[in-house]
């Protein structure tokens, strides 16, 4: 798998990597068994880079990732993690330097690790872009060797461009064939600032895999089923914020796009078209999935008919839905 450069920081990481969403919680019932082979399975296929939380099952992801890597003894693999979402209420004034710090602990306790590789702000208020002393905590945390290097996570892509102003190690944000926007403007500022770009819900919580249909069903404690219309957090975090049957329509109109390949690996291998794009983290719910989605970086390059034909389909049915929103 290609390595691609990660901004500032001197690092080197495998473009596809792994969202440990899934195996944390929100997405269904994953036993623990099943949440470890899934990351070995991705580990085994050149996986580089695991994007965590604290609040991906109340630490359960950090715990599982910490525990792999423990067997494995494999120490060359980066691990993000984010902070931010266990405030309640989730408001700006909350993200203190001692609630940043009181969450920091935490994960360092359950990755199991002395200083963290990457803290990411995760989806914090905008109000929280504004207030440089929140930046300003987490330099002092760098400097007292609690983390290595902080980012943000955020939803808008103005969120992403204020962002910039602090000397952040990245940005993630979300980046699919139903979210194109941050193309047109943010990632050449990220890449003038030597920012990472974190592309996150590649596969727009499934929807761009194919597999789902009008009728799909989804467990109670999948946020499919209870976050379609921004019920516990942001609506664009499920399916994007595409309305199901549109985005169905949608998939169904990129099957003459996508030919041979499995759409999950075009939608993948598209995103990696973009060279600003420093990883992209697609989550798995078990190793076939992991396999599949580290396969997507073996595919030649997409062709210019095919990037075409797929900026027609998203602009006829899924700008006027998501584009000036986020």
């Amino acid at each position: 798998m290609n390595k691609r450069p990660f901004g500032r920081p001197d690092w080197k990481v495998r473009e596809i990597g792994f969202g440990a969403w899934a195996i944390g919680g929100s997405w269904g019932n994953v036993s623990e068994q099943d949440a470890e082979a899934t990351l070995h399975a991705a580990l085994d296929a050149g996986v580089s880079f695991l994007d965590t939380a604290d609040v991906y099952g109340s630490g359960r992801s950090e715990r599982l990732i910490a525990r792999v890597l423990k067997e494995r003894g494999q120490g060359d693999v980066i691990v993000a993690t984010k902070a931010g979402r266990q405030l309640n209420p989730h408001v700006a004034e909350a993200y203190t330097a001692e609630a940043l710090m009181r969450f920091v602990e935490g994960s360092l306790e359950r990755l199991q690790t002395e200083a963290l590789d990457l803290v990411q702000l995760h989806c914090p208020p905008t109000e929280v872009y504004y207030r440089p002393e929140v930046f300003e905590a987490l330099d002092r945390m760098v400097e007292a060797g609690k983390l290595k290097h902080y980012g943000v996570s955020v939803e808008k892509v103005e969120e992403a461009i204020k962002a910039l102003e602090y000397p952040i190690a990245s940005v993630q944000i979300i980046y699919n064939l139903f979210r194109q926007r941050p193309a047109e403007l943010f990632f050449r500022l990220a890449r003038e600032r030597q920012v990472a770009v974190i592309a996150r819900v590649p596969l727009a919580s499934g929807l761009l895999t194919g597999k789902l249909r009008v009728d799909s069903q989804f467990a109670p404690d999948d946020h499919r089923a209870f976050n379609r219309h921004g019920e516990a957090f942001d609506v664009g975090e499920t399916f994007s914020g595409v309305p199901f049957k549109v985005g169905l329509q949608a998939v169904e109109e990129m099957r003459a796009v996508v030919g041979d390949m499995p759409m999950a690996q075009f939608a993948l291998r598209w995103i990696l078209m973009n060279e600003a794009v420093s990883v992209v983290i697609p989550g798995a719910r078990n190793p076939e999935q992991a396999v599949s989605n580290a396969q997507a970086a073996e595919l030649p390059a997409l062709s210019v008919d095919q990037m075409e034909a797929a900026k027609a389909i998203y602009d006829r049915l899924i700008r006027l839905h998501v584009h000036q929103r986020w």
